[in-house]
């Protein structure tokens, strides 16, 4: 059965505070990196998964990212699958 590579990016919704974004974009300024108009920080989960095909890889994959691995009420994600190599 192939193996696919897979990565699942979560990210806060726009309408939802990012306090640690906020905490970033302030400290970077102080770094001397002046100019950071917007900054959000998220998640990236890289996976591999074994499935018959790529298409009944990414319907596992979808279910996990919206059941497990990100929260539906505050945030989105999106998910990239590629053949293993």
């Amino acid at each position: 059965m192939p193996n696919f590579q897979a990565q699942v990016l979560v990210s806060l919704r726009p309408s939802v505070l990012d306090p640690a974004g906020e905490a970033a974009k302030s400290a970077s300024n102080r770094l001397g990196v002046p100019g950071i108009k917007k900054l959000r920080i998220g998640k990236s989960i890289a996976l591999e998964i074994e499935a018959p095909n790529e298409s009944e890889a990414k319907k596992r994959l979808e279910l996990l990212a919206d059941r497990l691995l990100a929260n539906p009420v505050i945030e989105d994600w999106s998910l990239e699958v590629k053949p293993s190599l």
